[in-house]
């Protein structure tokens, strides 16, 4: 059967295909301690739980308006002025199902063929394709380690063109936890200000798991001049354990929002409509779980953050956030082990997985190769045996 072009080229999520590959050994027998997962790994907060068992007890099961309920908008927007100190209305938000659904609606409703995105690296495994799907061209910026992994300001001019549509800024990251705080927000945002034609995409999806007593801070909150240009995408997956219930949001002009809300009406039509019950109690309900679970995410970090220091031949930059990190592990690039060479990050993590039955997430999915991300949404008993498990692994290599 003949596909598509536009599928031909798609590549499947490597994120998703490693947490495959780590189940369906776990389902085989094998005991396999997953890094490479991209969920928090704690269940759902209960009183969550309660809201959506009353939506369905109500009979709130029906259509609800394409963009989402306005229970859930109006709580979309005191959670951002709370948080952000940013004030929207019901237009200017658009609920979807899931960030990752919420990012795809702005791309397919901003972009036309030949116009470039600005995607710095290490990024998101989807950015790049979706913005393919949306038959732009992803222009990837890369960030070294030097500079933890985050774009700089004059490395974001230089990569402006008069093609350039838009700007990703992911805070903190995927894959590495990093976090823009407002001196590096206000060195892009002059650079932003430059070049009226830019929009910008705010990826706030981990705005709520921040370590070290940081203070949530965006590009909007810092520039005001640029707000009218920015989109916040940001949702309740990550904050609230909700993984599976797909509620993302989209938030920004209202134009935009409107054109988005017509291009979702005919690809889902609304979320889920228990799941949007469920996301209203998220967040006006109580957030002492929230709270909880970023704080036992530093916690792990910190473990993480000294197993590291153990490896041998390995580096990593501090996160500030999320529940990742992304080491540099190409000083064991060029080795071997019973006839196999670790010759990139995906051979590495095909090795770990067969050795140490322990999965991670190469880190050419995220642009840099050098590296492996690995997540500590796993108990702290789990990332003991799973770094046991790796250095025993790590010194059977080579040269």
């Amino acid at each position: 059967m003949k596909l598509s072009g536009r599928i031909a080229r798609l590549k499947p999520s490597a994120t998703l295909s490693i947490n495959a590959k780590a189940n369906a050994l776990k389902r085989s027998g094998v005991g396999i301690i997953n890094f490479g997962i991209g969920e928090p790994g704690f269940d759902t907060p209960e009183n969550i739980g309660n809201a959506a068992m009353q939506s369905i007890r109500s009979g709130q099961t029906r259509y609800t308006a394409v963009g989402g309920i306005d229970e859930l908008k109006d709580a979309v927007c005191t959670t951002i002025k709370a948080d952000y100190g940013l004030s929207y209305g019901r237009e200017n938000v658009l609920v979807s199902c899931g960030g990752k659904h919420a990012l795809y609606n702005l791309f397919m409703t901003l972009l036309d063929p030949g116009d470039e995105v600005i995607v710095p690296s290490p990024y998101w495994v989807s950015y790049p394709d979706m913005i393919e799907l949306a038959n732009a061209k992803p222009v990837i910026v890369p960030c070294t380690e030097k500079d933890a992994f985050m774009l700089q300001a004059e490395d974001l001019e230089r990569a402006i063109t008069p093609n350039t549509r838009l700007l990703i800024l992911n805070s903190p990251s995927n894959p590495t936890g990093k976090y823009y705080g407002p001196d590096k927000l206000k060195a892009l945002a002059k650079v932003l200000l430059r070049h009226e034609n830019v929009l910008i995409a705010s990826d706030d999806i981990y705005y709520r798991i921040l370590f070290g007593g940081r203070k949530w801070v965006s590009l909007g909150m810092v520039e005001e001049k640029l707000r009218g240009r920015i989109f916040i995408i940001n949702g309740v997956s990550k904050s609230y354990c909700m993984t599976g219930w797909r509620i993302g949001y989209l938030i920004g002009d209202p134009m935009v929002i409107k054109a988005a809300t017509d291009f979702q009406s005919q690809v889902t039509s609304n979320p889920s409509s228990v799941s949007q019950w469920a996301s209203v109690e998220a967040l006006t309900g109580d957030q002492k779980s929230a709270v909880e679970m970023a704080q036992t995410f530093e916690k792990r970090c910190k473990l993480v953050m000294e197993r590291i220091s153990g490896l041998p031949e390995v580096t990593c930059t501090e996160p500030d956030g999320t529940f990742y990190v992304f080491p540099d592990f190409s000083g064991h690039f060029g080795k071997k082990f019973a006839g196999r060479t670790i010759n990139g990050s995906l051979d590495l993590a095909d090795f770990l997985m067969e050795e140490a039955h322990v999965a991670v997430v190469p880190g050419e999915a995220f642009g840099e190769d050098n590296c492996i991300r690995l997540s500590y949404a796993v108990s702290m008993e789990q990332i003991e045996q799973g770094f046991d498990a790796v250095k025993k692994a790590l010194n059977k290599l080579a040269r």
